[in-house]
């Protein structure tokens, strides 16, 4: 008798602490807006509220392409191939997925765009990863003061 008794405390402690397990609230993202330098320092970046997600626009290029016009020139749409760089969305449609930041990452070296996972580094650098399927290429931005 004492063991079926057992028994039942065991299954009502394991199941209040799933209770209690579940009733935790979901781990938010680490927060990644302010102004970041791209992986080399090419260009600054403002990552910023856009509605209800965040978005990266570039603020300045610091260091240009030579012989490259500071426009989107590999664009897929015609189009937009005489936008400036300066104001383009590189980062758009972010929202917190718990741990980390994911939207769409463009490429304006290439005109393609990409699932993008973004998330702060313990030391204060942004892990920016631009993917297709599983596959992901990670750069890390550093932040501007």
């Amino acid at each position: 008798m004492t063991i079926i008794r057992a028994a039942g405390h065991a299954a009502a402690f394991a199941a209040a602490a799933l209770a209690a397990i579940a009733a935790l609230p979901a781990q938010a993202a680490q927060p990644v807006t302010g102004r970041w330098a791209t992986v080399d320092g090419k260009a600054i970046v403002n990552i910023a509220p856009c509605g209800q997600q965040l978005c990266g626009r570039i603020e300045k290029i610091v260091k240009p392409t030579p012989g490259r016009p500071q426009t989107d020139i590999k664009n897929p749409d015609p189009a937009l191939r005489s936008k400036p760089l300066v104001g383009l969305a590189l980062l758009s449609g972010f929202s917190d997925d718990g741990d980390l930041w994911k939207g769409t990452i463009y490429d304006p070296e290439s005109g393609k765009s990409y699932t993008s996972k973004v998330s702060r580094n313990a030391n204060g650098t942004l892990k920016v990863q631009g993917c297709i399927a599983f596959f992901c290429k990670t750069q890390t931005w550093t932040p501007v003061r």
